[in-house]
């Protein structure tokens, strides 16, 4: 029997929503992953406040989820596009403030290049706050066709002045 893929999610947000501030969205926006069909949240990483990136508004809050999930990658974009549109999520323009951002940033050891995803998600390797969360949950992690994650952590850090810092 195979075992099921092993996904990691970034999470994001830095609008209020419904009431909830973004931590809070974020702990609500890991419960909805969890009950994805066939889809358990293996681990959460702590969360990060960041600042936003080639974009204006408010610090971000950040964190990664693992889960396995028997979904296949396309489908489980279809259902966190969902979870998003369900917390309200708006897209007016490029990298504007939001309420949710989910983003399916790897798919096992998996490679996919089609019109809708892209997995290893493209700017991965370049964002702290999203390197810094998958440090936390798996150091020794290979991003498929891009190397250790450790080495693109250590380049990150070393030659872009990106904020990020765990939320107190």
């Amino acid at each position: 029997m195979n075992a099921e893929p092993i996904a990691y999610i970034g999470l994001g947000a830095n609008l209020a929503n419904a009431g909830a501030g973004p931590a809070q969205t974020l702990a609500h926006a890991i419960d909805a992953i969890g009950r994805l069909p066939r889809t358990r949240v293996d681990a959460a990483s702590v969360l990060y406040l960041s600042d936003p990136v080639d974009a204006e508004g408010p610090v971000y809050f950040n964190q990664v989820v693992r889960l396995a999930t028997g979904l296949p990658a396309l489908t489980l974009l279809d259902r966190l596009q969902s979870i998003e549109r369900e917390f309200g999520r708006e897209r007016p323009h490029h990298n504007a403030p939001r309420t949710l951002d989910l983003d399916l940033l790897l798919f096992d050891e998996q490679i996919i290049v089609t019109s809708r995803l892209t997995v290893p998600h493209p700017r991965l390797h370049e964002r702290l706050f999203v390197l810094l969360p998958l440090a936390d949950l798996d150091p020794g992690l290979i991003i498929p066709g891009r190397g250790r994650l450790s080495e693109h952590l250590r380049t990150v850090q070393a030659h872009q002045a990106q904020r990020c810092v765990p939320a107190a």
